[in-house]
């Protein structure tokens, strides 16, 4: 690797504080826009960069690359690597609003569970757990015990390194206490396979589908959803959802907006 991009590498990792896979992925794009232009990345210009953006079709995968592009001059610019300071906008995405489940439909769904084995408490306990915390998979599965007090859930492994603490609803607390009541491996770790190893992303995947016929981070939605419905400051589902943007929060008041519009159209005379 070359220094510059060592040196880029530090900045992301230690003083942007971004996680370790968002530092993976911006390495990757770098050596792929240098692969593409034949070029040091010190030598590459606008008319570089816009011909290696347009090899992508898809707007959130362009963004991507973009978002390690512009980062990445940015650094050059502020470091005098470079003189000319190279930023594209984004590509304007369609506002779709997330996908979400209603807490009938959660409940629903892990009714089907068998919690008479291990794994079904494992399963059933899961999915409470993801909805109750908002977790992303990744942090929840990286949860050990000790994180978990008093009805509390502190987040260590959270998205850019930030920690943040987050209150357990009591029926997903009965449900975790049930799960572990139940299971005798030995592990700090929660969330295992039959193995007594921990659970995979995949595996947790498979969970969530078989029951609810969503991924994972439809309950992180679902959790936000519920909140901003029930009325919830959005300041507050920032705070839990751990976003360091108060703009990536605020896709959810559109599900406020159309839940009002729906009790309009259901229960007023003139709707």
């Amino acid at each position: 690797m070359s220094d510059i991009l060592v040196a880029f590498e530090e900045y992301i990792a230690v003083t942007r504080a971004l996680d370790s896979l968002t530092v993976s992925s911006y390495l990757n794009d770098l050596k792929q826009l240098e692969d593409f232009s034949q070029k040091p990345l010190l030598k590459i210009e606008t008319a570089d960069v816009l011909s290696f953006l347009s090899t992508f079709e898809n707007k959130r995968t362009l963004n991507r690359k973009l978002s390690s592009v512009n980062t990445f001059f940015h650094f050059c610019h502020v470091q005098k690597f470079t003189h000319e300071k190279i930023r594209i906008p984004m590509a304007k995405l369609p506002r779709n609003l997330p996908k979400y489940l209603s807490a009938e439909e959660i409940m629903e769904g892990v009714s089907l569970i068998d919690k008479s084995t291990v794994m079904g408490l494992r399963d059933y306990a899961l999915i409470l757990f993801l909805y109750a915390s908002g977790c992303r998979i990744s942090e929840a599965l990286a949860v050990q015990r000790s994180d978990i007090l008093e009805g509390w859930l502190k987040i260590r492994f959270a998205k850019g390194e930030k920690e943040r603490v987050v209150p357990l609803a009591p029926l997903s607390i009965e449900a975790l206490e049930a799960y572990l009541a139940a299971q005798d491996m030995s592990s700090s770790a929660i969330w295992l396979n039959y193995r007594g190893e921990q659970l995979s992303r995949i595996s947790a995947y498979k969970i969530v589908k078989k029951y609810l016929g969503v991924s994972p981070h439809v309950l992180r939605h679902s959790f936000a959803s519920s909140l901003i419905i029930g009325g919830a400051d959005l300041r507050v589902v920032q705070e839990l959802l751990g976003h360091s943007s108060l703009e990536t929060t605020q896709i959810y008041t559109h599900i406020q907006k159309q839940n009002l519009a729906d009790t309009m159209r259901s229960f007023h005379p003139l709707a």
